[in-house]
């Protein structure tokens, strides 16, 4: 095993977070010694900080520092840009360094400094990523402070990430739900290791076990829990997946939404946040249509003193299942890789962003509203494809071909983030709109739901209709044109 310690580290950023990191490095003692800050700022290219030179520009000082095979450098800048992570990527690479990592962004930092935990390995989606909406986080989760606060999902893309930023609310407890073990015990040892080195406050952190399908275990740890603010991100969300497995969608999405619904009324939780996807937007999938449904099940709790609402938002960059891992995976065995359409277009926010957003948008927000992020310009997936082979130093089309497979079952070519009849306003918070809409079901929710339970749930009154697909489908045609039987749909 190599000796980290006699790594020789080269921090870019003389600022406030890389002479903080450097510091940390110093306490440690284990993984390196930082030999030099390397900065374009001429005021302090030239002096020294605890004894450690500043050089300068970027471009010359990284050629001239590096001289070890161990040599590593981390980008200590939070507020670079998407542009200038670029160029300095591009720089250290030239310059030969072993190894480059780089601090949370701004939109990541919870307490006002970054921490050498946090550091990690450049990703491809840095350089796809806009720049961040900067959240004042004590401000933004000052309605968590002292709360027990609860994600469902938790061990997941958004939910996991939720859960690092919640560390700085000040919460009482965190309640960690999800039905993975794996990914919660990660999770939680993540926060817990986070704590340990000063990230966040000294939340009590409780890992839970279940599943949002089981409505009498809901219920009874919800009465347990005692929870004040609940962040429902559980659901299933790979489209062609739930296409294939309709039912299981609607079971899960829809019912187990109902049951964290209706488990968080009956024990009283002040604040509930639905975490919801452009994939509602006049759905033309299973998947898009089972979360416009547990949308309509949110907003219709109007409780005086008690907030219900909804967070919708598009793609994120980097999360499981996200068109970024598999691009990522069909680059690193030599292509092709797979686009459906050439025209193909979506909608990106990176997870971190998305989530900070998704925390003050629980803060501000009223009962009975939906609220849409600000995803900017949709982005093209084919340009993503291009952008990213060209990341891990191959040409496209030359070196890496990209083919194209064809939209597959409930896919769209671009999507919307809001309905024709949905009206964005802005809330006076930055990244986030408030959507004057109608109620999109016209009232029927409870009717739809009494159909759907049968074919869900087995019946004994209506055995016949039992994870019948085309019954499904054809309830949700009621309220959701569209979402028909085909004619190749099977019957179970």
């Amino acid at each position: 095993m190599a000796d980290e310690s006699r790594n020789t580290i080269s921090i870019v950023g003389a600022g406030f977070t890389g002479t903080t990191i450097a510091a940390e490095i110093r306490a440690k003692r284990i993984f390196g010694h930082v030999v030099a800050f390397l900065d374009d700022d001429p005021g302090k290219i030239g002096t020294r900080i605890d004894g450690v030179p500043v050089l300068g520009p970027v471009e010359a000082a990284a050629r001239m520092i590096r001289t070890s095979p161990a040599d590593e450098a981390i980008i200590a800048i939070p507020s670079v840009t998407r542009e200038q992570l670029a160029r300095i990527y591009a720089i250290l690479r030239r310059a030969k360094f072993a190894r480059i990592r780089i601090v949370p962004r701004i939109a990541q930092i919870l307490d006002g400094e970054a921490h050498l935990i946090q550091a990690r390995e450049i990703d491809p989606e840095d350089f796809l990523a806009r720049s961040p909406v900067r959240v004042n986080f004590q401000k933004s989760l000052a309605y968590v402070r002292g709360k027990r606060v609860l994600v469902t999902g938790a061990g997941g893309s958004i939910g996991s990430e939720l859960c690092r930023q919640l560390l700085e609310g000040g919460a009482e407890r965190l309640y960690l739900f999800g039905h993975g073990e794996n990914s919660i015990y990660e999770i939680q040892r993540e926060l817990r290791l986070l704590q340990e080195e000063g990230v966040g406050e000294k939340a009590t952190i409780v890992p839970i076990i279940g599943e949002i399908q089981d409505r009498e275990y809901l219920s009874f740890i919800f009465f347990r829990t005692k929870a004040n603010v609940v962040f429902h991100t559980a659901a299933h969300k790979h489209v062609p997946l739930m296409e294939a497995n309709p039912v299981e969608a609607v079971k899960n999405n829809v019912f187990g939404t109902k049951n964290i619904v209706d488990a968080s009324r009956n024990s009283g939780v002040e604040r509930f946040v639905l975490i919801s996807t452009d994939k509602a937007v006049e759905p033309s999938s299973v998947y898009g249509a089972s979360k416009l449904l547990a949308e309509e099940i949110v907003l219709r709790e109007k409780k005086n003193g008690h907030h219900y609402l909804v967070v919708r938002f598009g793609n994120v960059l980097g999360s499981r299942g996200s068109i970024l891992p598999l691009f990522r995976r069909q680059i690193l065995k030599g292509g092709p890789v797979t686009v459906t359409h050439p025209e193909t277009r979506r909608y990106f926010m990176t997870i971190p962003e998305a989530s900070s957003l998704v925390l003050k948008a629980g803060g501000v927000g009223c009962g009975g509203e939906v609220y849409l992020l600000d995803m900017g310009e949709s982005v093209s997936i084919r340009e993503l494809a291009e952008q990213m082979i060209r990341f891990y130093g191959f040409e496209p089309g030359t070196d890496i071909p990209i083919i194209y497979t064809g939209l597959r079952e409930g896919e769209k070519l671009l999507e919307k983030l809001h309905a024709d009849s949905e009206t964005p306003e802005p809330t006076g918070q930055a990244g986030i709109l408030k959507l004057r809409r109608k109620t999109l079901i016209n009232g029927r929710i409870t009717s739809v739901l009494e159909r759907l339970h049968p074919i869900c749930f087995h019946d004994p009154q209506s055995p016949r209709v039992f994870r019948n697909r085309r019954a499904l489908r054809a309830v949700l045609e009621e309220v959701i044109p569209g979402i028909g039987p085909s004619s190749a749909e099977p019957e179970f």
